[in-house]
């Protein structure tokens, strides 16, 4: 296949999240198809609710920097398929993408023929063998996997990782992995498995003791994220400089590449990962001051683009608003509908000078019609709606004066449709076609 008909072929699976199948069967009996790509390089797999793909950004950073090949699987992708799957910090080409995607796909129809399954792989059982294939090709020397969703269930965990780590627990797709706290976290300690080293973030009180349960039900000795770490400086725009003391170093004055203070823990459980895996001080403090994360408080100015999506996640970008966001602030907001919109709308919508509200081309995106009465209610400043992102960015622009600051949340597939006309077309006439 080339390149598009591998795009269309995944997406002929369905939406990755709306044919979401747990379940590591289907993953096993592809990659042992395929002659298990993961088996060729050691692993480290992050889970969490917030915070997993930020600290999979800087450990891959610092892996760089130490002059380890690396290979980053993440999800989901903002523009291009191709940005899940990095090697070196580098995108997959579209042509080893597509190369290895037919492998994939002719392996899948065979276990099919073979009646080994019931049903093709889905998307993101497809994509994860993808990127465990490329990584093989390309000879890494660690993969870093991102979980998609959960643990228990997710692809990623069928690469038997020896080292994981679990970033905060926080409520999300609840219709998946239960409508409690402690139910989400005995999704996500799963993944701690007799044999491996678990690091472990800081955690809500309920999620800790389902992860520290999980720990000596399996016989594995957690690592706790126990740093102490000093503040010393901040950015006007919400870069933190940090000095970092663990019992192995101390890291002075690290100007975190990322912004928001809720990237000082993520940095912290990073570094737990990166001395475990015995990078040097100096490659950690580089990869972390280096580590970019596109739509995660990425600033573009006048854009502020952060695809918080939960209650946990816009809170972190309502601290940082609060804090380094210039006024007035016009908001440009549209989610998914399994969302807890209500809460969100609490966070976010009373801050904004300017509201707009608009919808995502996505199946799951949440309608207006759905959102105004929680804006009508709870928001403070002027309420817009638009029908497309393309209208919200020209209603943004034309409304928002020079001094103001665009902020873009409410989901990442939201930031994936306006980020590539703020970064190439960036006029505002450009937003009316």
């Amino acid at each position: 296949m080339y390149f598009e008909e591998a795009v269309q072929y995944l997406l002929s699976l369905g939406h990755e999240t709306l044919t979401i199948k747990l379940g590591l069967r289907n993953t096993e009996l592809l990659l042992n198809a395929l002659d298990n790509p993961e088996r060729s390089f050691p692993a480290v797999q992050i889970a969490g609710t917030n915070g997993k793909g930020s600290t999979a950004t800087m450990l891959d950073s610092m892996c760089r920097a130490a002059g380890i090949k690396s290979g980053l699987y993440t999800s989901p992708h903002l523009v291009s398929i191709t940005e899940r799957i990095k090697i070196s910090g580098t995108e997959i080409t579209r042509e080893d993408f597509a190369t290895c995607a037919t492998v994939v796909r002719d392996v899948s129809e065979q276990l099919l023929r073979d009646k080994q399954i019931e049903a093709l792989p889905t998307f993101f059982e497809q994509v994860t063998a993808i990127a465990l294939l490329a990584f093989r090709k390309a000879r890494i020397e660690l993969a870093i996997l991102e979980t998609g969703l959960g643990g228990r269930l997710d692809s990623t965990t069928a690469a038997n990782a020896r080292l994981v780590a679990i970033t905060p627990i926080a409520m999300d797709h609840e219709e998946y992995l239960g409508h409690t706290l402690a139910s989400i976290a005995a999704e996500k300690a799963a993944i701690i498995r007799p044999g491996v080293s678990a690091v472990l973030a800081t955690q809500p009180p309920e999620a800790f003791e389902v992860l520290i349960q999980r720990c000596e039900e399996v016989g594995v000795v957690p690592i706790f994220e126990d740093s102490a770490h000093l503040v010393e400086d901040t950015t006007s725009d919400g870069r933190f400089c940090v000095t970092f003391e663990s019992k192995r170093h101390r890291y002075e004055s690290i100007w975190l590449g990322l912004r928001g203070e809720h990237q000082v823990d993520n940095a912290a459980v990073a570094i737990r990962l990166a001395e475990l895996l015995r990078i040097p001080p100096a490659a950690i403090v580089t990869g972390i001051s280096t580590a970019t994360h596109p739509g995660r408080l990425e600033l573009i100015p006048p854009f502020l683009l952060d695809g918080a999506h939960n209650p946990a996640g816009c809170q972190s970008l309502r601290d940082y608003l609060d804090e380094f966001a210039p006024r007035p602030l016009t908001l440009i907001f549209g989610a998914m509908r399994d969302k807890r919109l209500d809460q969100i709308g609490e966070i976010l919508f009373p801050i904004a000078d300017l509201l707009i509200l608009t919808t995502i081309d996505n199946p799951r995106s949440v309608s207006i019609e759905m959102l105004e009465p929680i804006a009508s209610r709870l928001a403070k400043g002027r309420v817009v709606k638009t029908q497309s992102s393309i209208q919200a960015l020209r209603v943004a622009t034309e409304m928002t004066p020079s001094n103001g600051l665009i902020c873009i949340a409410g989901s990442l597939y939201l930031i994936g449709e306006m980020r590539p006309r703020i970064l190439n077309e960036g006029t505002e006439d450009d937003y009316s076609t």
